[in-house]
């Protein structure tokens, strides 16, 4: 259940975009969907968010930008060594120019060009592009 939370928000993010709309309120909420709306933050996919109420149910509110074409979060973990992760990014994503697959790693979750930097593997999360 815990992982079909974070796919359910994912996709209530794109589904606004789609419709025009400039925020998308998220509910329930996780630790681990907080990571990867850092992630999309830092990279510039979301303007910002807000969570209201973590310690219950809670929401976050995200301010959209526009730019998220597809957002998925993959119901089976796939485990991927430090080595194979730019293998598995050219194969999920479409093209080689923009898009970013997020990784839990032991160093915290992190993306694809992260998680090769600093040479850790783990389990793929998601991509977003």
């Amino acid at each position: 259940m815990g992982r079909r939370i974070l796919n359910d928000a994912l996709r209530t993010m794109v589904n606004a975009e789609r419709r025009g709309k400039a925020m998308a309120q998220l509910q329930p909420i996780s630790g681990v969907m907080i990571s990867f709306l850092n992630i999309m933050k830092h990279r510039g996919y979301i303007k910002n968010f807000e969570v209201f109420d973590p310690h219950r149910v809670g929401k976050i509110t995200v301010e959209l930008q526009g730019r998220i074409k597809d957002c998925k979060a993959l119901t089976y973990r796939q485990d991927l060594k430090a080595m194979e992760i730019e293998k598995y990014r050219t194969r999920m994503l479409p093209t080689r120019q923009w898009g970013y697959v997020v990784v839990t790693t032991p160093n915290g979750v992190l993306d694809h060009e992260e998680a090769i930097r600093q040479n850790v593997g783990g389990q793929v999360l998601g991509y977003f592009h």
